[in-house]
């Protein structure tokens, strides 16, 4: 079985055939295994057209063999190294990093794990390809060449590319060659740039480098690679393009084993296929019938075949189509992904919709909670328990307190306080009165505190008690007294919109200067309701266990009172003692907790079995340790494991995946797909989608991104931008890298 045999290489020949009669026919079965070292295409043409003769009687017909040797001699009498090397550095000294479409680094394969698919492309595409090349005075193989280039780069993200070419290796082999057997073809790299040169420009000088690179068929291939930037062991490229001229009769076949027809020496017996490997991840055949050209490609999994071949034929027509009616058209702009592709990543991998209240505001939707079930728990913090009633009356009587201070619609209020009851009260309070909350870290040096507060111009700031040591230009009022009394009790009432602000959320980024990043009302309600991620109800019991200057403590807050369940607090301390935790989540009987990564790595292995009474457990923020993963999975898997992916930017979350099993080899576990109303993209450096499987820069859409920067439109404009895939959307440019 060639998928688990191997040649020996130590005994020649490397040639076997193995003969057995099929169980229960009379019908015999011959398999011919023929290792590369010894034979390319045209070898196995040769001998099959020798054994025909052989058995028609003619073997007195055959000429003369003609010895390897010969070749042997004109490789070393040829280009002397010297030369080779020179024409190798001139082309790829700049070259510093391997071309390695699809993240497929593997180029010592064994052939197992391959995929393949063949396909013969369009009469009229032939036809149009072919004039083409007649026109600008090229080879076919040129343009074919450079549409594997364009795939090649939109494979690996890169506009310089390296790929490897396979020659025919008998241009200048000397008399005879076409009817030698032998190893006669050679793997060279050839470098493309695929920028902003016009695709004729571009034809012309691949046809150009080709032609030069037939001078050197047979230099060493590793004498090119030692001539690029890259160093060694790494190899210089993963791809493999092999353009062969074959005859109508094979098209019947599969590839070099395909070199006899049937004909009357052979009736009776039946080709039944064949298969060829290289060691190269991804590889593509141009098969060159005179009058037809067919694709054949092979490459490793997880990557398809077939889109391969998709990929290779729509740069062929854009090609085409280009040198037609645009031919100064930049060379990168030429498409390589199918209808059917850009429907699916665009639209199927998108189709997020679901309803959710987009046009109510966040305390609205908390008021309709209050009416519903008034005398059910809503917070829980160490001793104390606040009813919906309650927690409702006490944001009220602090709501009507801010509006007689001033607070108006859109004014922004600073909190200065630790998860707390008061601290709900205060954030529901902003919202009714129109404000949109700021929360500042307590544990910041106070100089911090005072620039986050003027940076976001807030009209006052609530704190736990009163804070001299702020900016006195603004008041900074104790809580406390606020809410007690006998203020009034009832909901404000005022018209405010979904889309208007609910709170600016600070984060340094990678800039490490502070960015307020402003969230619609409208992005909360679709991070926690009909979500498709996680159907919060009333019977659940969240922790609150985020800082609340991080957006998680958005979930953690609003999930738990946008469904009329119970927000229970964990104070700071607790929350990194795994025992304390663990002896909090039975007693008060959580049921949704969310860790960082950090601290779900921390504290995974603590917190033991009760990890296994929860509903839902959700991780991420950071990279997520695989093998804690695999640990609670074995040993405390609860009832659901999501891990979460999302910026600030795009409020809280943009993804999800709910891991149900997973490989410890895994450097990584997957973000999963979008949430609802959420659409993701992939986009290379020029906003163009990448194919399915190549890297690109990850862009998120939908309901859930963020209005943009506090007083940073500049900023703002760069990160946020129209979307150009669906009209009145925006995308958020995340800097993330990332692959489906």
């Amino acid at each position: 079985d060639p998928r688990h045999y191997r040649v020996d290489l130590g005994r020649a020949p490397l040639l076997r055939f193995v003969i057995a009669r099929e169980p229960g026919s009379g019908r015999w079965l011959l398999l011919e295994l023929l290792h590369h070292l010894i034979g390319d295409h045209t070898t196995l043409k040769v001998m099959h057209a020798e054994v025909r003769m052989v058995l028609a009687g003619r073997a007195h017909e055959l000429i003369e063999p003609q010895p390897f040797r010969t070749l042997v001699a004109q490789a070393r009498l040829g280009v002397d190294a010297k030369a080779h090397q020179e024409f190798f550095r001139a082309m790829l000294a700049d070259i510093d990093e391997p071309t390695m479409p699809f993240g497929l680094s593997q180029v010592h394969g064994d052939g197992s794990g391959v995929g393949e698919a063949h396909r013969m492309l369009p009469r009229v595409l032939n036809d149009r390809l072919r004039a083409q090349a007649r026109r600008l005075g090229v080879s076919l193989a040129s343009l074919c060449h450079l549409a594997w280039g364009q795939v090649v780069a939109r494979g690996s993200g890169r506009e310089q590319v390296v790929f490897g070419t396979v020659l025919f290796g008998r241009m200048q082999a000397g008399a005879g060659a076409d009817r030698a057997m032998g190893l006669f073809i050679n793997t060279l790299p050839v470098r493309l740039d695929l920028d902003g040169t016009g695709v004729a420009a571009s034809v012309r000088s691949t046809h150009a480098r080709l032609s030069e690179l037939l001078a050197h068929e047979h230099a060493s291939l590793a004498l090119a690679q030692r001539c690029s930037g890259v160093a060694a062991p790494a190899p210089l490229f993963g791809a493999l393009l092999n353009y062969r001229h074959t005859t109508p009769a094979a098209m019947a076949g599969s590839g070099a084993m395909a070199g006899s027809g049937t004909d009357d020496v052979l009736s009776g017996m039946e080709w039944l296929g064949g298969e060829e490997r290289t060691n190269y991840p991804l590889s593509l055949s141009v098969e060159d019938y005179g009058e037809a050209l067919g694709l054949t490609a092979q490459v490793v999994e997880p990557i398809c075949a077939d889109r391969v071949c998709g990929y290779m034929q729509r740069a062929l027509e854009e090609l085409a189509e280009a040198l037609e009616h645009a031919p100064d058209t930049p060379v990168r702009e030429l498409d390589v992904l199918p209808a059917d592709e850009r429907a699916y990543l665009l639209e199927e991998l998108n189709r997020t919709a679901a309803p959710y209240p987009s046009d109510m505001c966040i305390h609205e939707l908390f008021e309709a909670q209050v009416r519903q079930a008034p005398d059910r728990v809503a917070v829980v913090h160490e001793a104390e328990e606040l009813s919906y009633g309650e927690l409702n009356a006490r944001a009220n009587r602090l709501a009507h307190h801010l509006i007689a201070m001033g607070v108006r619609p859109g004014d922004r209020v600073a909190t200065v306080l630790d998860r707390s009851v008061a601290l709900v009260v205060a954030q529901l309070a902003i919202l009714k009165a129109g404000g949109v909350y700021v929360p500042i870290d307590r544990a910041l040096p106070s100089g911090r505190q005072e620039w986050l507060i003027a940076d976001c111009a807030a009209r006052l700031v609530l704190a736990g008690t009163e804070q001299d040591s702020l900016d006195a230009a603004r008041p900074v009022l104790a809580i406390e007294p606020l809410m007690a009394g006998t203020g009034c009790n009832a909901d404000p009432g005022l018209s405010l919109s979904a889309e208007a602000a609910a709170y600016v959320m600070y984060t340094s980024g990678s800039t490490g200067l502070p960015k307020g990043v402003v969230v619609p009302h409208r992005a909360v309600n679709r991070l926690v309701i009909n979500n498709g991620y996680a159907q919060f109800s009333s019977k659940d019991r969240v922790a609150w266990v985020g800082n609340p200057t991080f957006d998680i403590s958005t979930l953690e807050v609003w999930a738990p009172l946008l469904h009329g369940s119970s927000l229970v607090v964990i104070p700071y301390t607790d929350v990194l003692q795994p025992e304390m935790l663990r002896s909090l989540i039975q007693q008060h009987r959580i049921t949704v907790l969310h860790l960082t990564a950090g601290l779900f790595s921390q504290s995974v292995d603590d917190l033991g079995s009760v990890l296994a009474s929860l509903r839902i457990v959700l991780v991420g923020g950071d990279a997520v340790d695989v093998a804690a993963v695999a640990r609670l999975l074995r040993q405390n898997r609860p009832h659901h494991l999501l891990h979460c992916y999302g910026p600030t930017e795009t409020t809280t979350f943009a993804a999800v995946c709910e891991i149900t099993a997973i490989d410890e080899t895994f450097g990584r576990l997957p973000i999963g797909r979008p949430i609802a109303n959420t659409r993701i993209y992939l986009l290379d450096d020029h906003g163009a989608l990448v194919p399915f499987g190549a890297v690109g820069e990850l862009y998120i859409g939908g309901a859930g991104v963020a209005r943009g920067y506090l007083n940073r439109p500049e900023l703002t404009a760069q990160r946020f931008i129209a979307s150009p895939f669906v009209e009145g959307d925006r995308l958020y440019r995340t800097g993330d890298l990332a692959r489906y």
